[in-house]
Formats: structure tokens, sequence, C-alpha cells
């Protein structure tokens, strides 16, 4: 009797522990929740934002002109909803392009500048800093539409099956791939909780909240940097600007993350 009510109490107090737990880690995303619903009062993000309107309306460049004629996939200056929609296929570059690819091949047949010596340039510096300012205005005018990424073009439904190959890809010193911390629910790193990318995380969540504002490095962020940031810590080498991959895997999580909110430009820690 005195063994079978030790039995009972352990089981009772294993109980508890478990229910504890699960109280903490609750409280902890909470927490993570609050801070940064508090973060996005004054994001930073909005600097950004302005910036990127004014470049879009200023005349620069060889070509001394604006961006205003630029085709974001819904016709030329049509800006408003165009985000959610890319990546996807252009029949005058007869490229699978993001947004900022696309930004960039309107910077060179609008305005003159050039393409290679853009992407060569490192994130946060001279146009490139330009192209992130862009990118995040370009969001901005999305935030709170859905994402509808088109499939109808061979080249868009290519570009989604290599992304899913890369996704899943392993190598590197650590033998990582993206599904590695993207590739099912309930995972974590720095009590920072990993969405499932294979599917709809949900609004506002993963590919629906980049671009960002990084309070960490007082940066922002776009998915290009995103992803270069991603294949640091798998300690991948570094994909060029607007290679492939980076556009395949945009397509990947883009199409996954259909009917998801936007609420990019977002604050990220």
């Amino acid at each position: 009797m005195r063994t079978r009510t030790r039995t009972r109490t352990l089981i009772g107090l294993a109980v508890l522990a478990l229910c504890a737990g699960a109280q903490a880690q609750k409280s902890t995303a909470d927490g993570i929740a609050e801070y940064r619903k508090m973060l996005e009062d004054g994001n930073p993000a909005d600097l950004f934002e302005a910036k990127g309107e004014a470049l879009w309306k200023q005349k620069r460049g060889p070509k001394n002109a604006s961006l205003e004629k630029c085709d974001l996939g819904l016709g030329p200056g049509v800006v408003k909803g165009a985000f959610v929609t890319l990546p996807r296929y252009f029949p005058d570059t007869q490229k699978v392009q993001d947004l900022e690819t696309r930004l960039v091949s309107c910077m060179v047949t609008l305005q003159g500048f050039d393409a290679a010596e853009i992407a060569k340039t490192p994130f946060g510096r001279g146009e490139m800093a330009n192209v992130t300012a862009l990118a995040t205005w370009v969001a901005a005018e999305s935030r709170g539409m859905r994402f509808n990424l088109p499939q109808t073009n061979a080249a868009e439904r290519e570009s989604y099956e290599i992304g899913k190959r890369a996704f899943y890809f392993r190598g590197g010193t650590h033998d990582f791939s993206c599904a590695s911390c993207h590739g099912e629910s309930g995972k974590r790193i720095r009590l920072q909780d990993l969405p499932d990318l294979t599917k709809n995380p949900g609004d506002g969540i993963g590919f629906a909240a980049w671009p960002a504002y990084r309070v960490s490095n007082g940066q922002m962020w776009s998915m290009q940097l995103r992803l270069n940031d991603c294949f640091r810590q798998q300690r991948f080498p570094y994909p060029g600007f607007g290679s492939e991959v980076t556009i395949a895997l945009a397509t990947y999580m883009g199409v996954n993350a259909k009917g998801a909110e936007s609420i990019a430009p977002s604050i990220k820690r």
C-alpha cells in the first residue's frame, strides 16, 4: 500500500512538472510576442520605407529617370499588391525574379545603373542599401494583403521545385539544411519559435514577415540578406545576390505561404 501511494505521488509530481514546463514555455513565447508588439510602435523600418518611396519617385542614374514606370508584375507603375505575388516570371527578362532582383532590372533599364556593380556591393551600402529601402517601401504597400504567388508559367513551377530541393539539401560542416530548422513544427532556437516553412505557417510568420528591421544589429534586412544569413548559419558559402537558388527558395516559401497575411516590413529581435 505504501509503495502504491508513493508511486501515485511520483506520477502526480511528474504530471505537475510537465504542466509547469508547458506553462513556462507558453509564458516565454507570450513574453517574446509582447516584446515584439512593443517594438512595433516606432518601428525604424518606417524610415527605410520613407526613403524607398522617395527613391521610387526620384530621377536618378545615368538616364536621370525615376522608377515610376517599373513593372513589378501588375503593370508599369503598379505597386500596391505586387509584393504578395513575388517571385514570379517576367517575360522581358525571361526569368523568375523576386522583388529585389526585379527592382535592379528596373534600375538598369529605366535609370541606366549597372546590375553587376549593384550585385557585388555589400548589403547596407551604396545602391544595395537603396535596393533594400525600395523593397521595404514596396512591401509596405502590400501590408495586410495575402500572398498568392502565380504558378501558371513553367519557369515558376520549375523554380518552386528547385527551391524545394534546395530547402531539403543537407551539406556543409554541420550537415544542415533549411529543413533542419524549418521542416517541422515545435522547434525553437534561442527562445525563438522556428516556423514550419514547408506549409503555410500563418499570418505574418516566416516569408510573410520580411523585409524586417533587426534590432540586434540595427539594420534593415531584405529577404536576400535573410537567406544569405541562413546559408552562413548552415556553414555554406554565401550565394551571389539574386542567384537562382535564392530566387528558388523564395519561390518555394512564397508559394507555401499562400493565403498568409503580409506584415512586412516587420521588426525582429
